[in-house]
């Protein structure tokens, strides 16, 4: 599975209030959510976002709340993959549940707002398109892929149950 999109640069500890403030948690329409999505941190932030955008952030992205709002809110505005040198546990599983793919990296400094990433997930490959670089990681499993492609967990369990029926 290929990512390509124009990076969107945050910092260390973007909190799951900051992804999208508790005002908006009465919903878990992922459009909704999106249409706030970075706020109160960036109030331009939805305007800018173009559909397959990638969300490059520092450590400990997601931490927080266990909200699975965060990861929708992300996914419902556009974003297709965050990279961040580390995440809050409570984000991969959320992240996971809504087919949010998310990739580990410790070389984000080399990434600057606005650069364009080529991502391969079954190789692990994030390719920086603008700097001609490219930054290996950890390959997104397959079954995690096979998630992503059906749109998150509860799509993949109604495909696999539908499949058997």
């Amino acid at each position: 599975m290929i990512i390509k999109g124009k990076v969107h640069k945050f910092g260390n500890d973007i909190n799951t209030d900051d992804i999208i403030s508790a005002k908006y948690l009465v919903s878990t329409d992922a459009g909704e959510l999106g249409s706030h999505c970075m706020e109160a941190i960036k109030p331009d932030f939805v305007k800018n976002v173009q559909l397959g955008d990638i969300i490059v952030a520092g450590k400990n992205f997601g931490c927080g709340s266990s909200r699975e709002h965060a990861p929708l809110a992300i996914k419902g505005c556009g974003i297709a993959a965050v990279i961040a040198p580390s995440f809050a546990a409570i984000f991969y599983r959320n992240a996971i549940n809504i087919g949010l793919p998310f990739l580990e990296s410790l070389e984000v400094g080399q990434i600057s707002d606005g650069d364009e990433l080529e991502i391969d997930l079954a190789e692990g490959v994030i390719k920086n398109i603008t700097k001609d670089q490219t930054y290996k990681t950890q390959p997104f499993p397959e079954f995690l892929q096979e998630l992503v492609s059906k749109g998150g967990l509860m799509n993949y369990i109604k495909n696999q149950l539908s499949a058997i029926s």
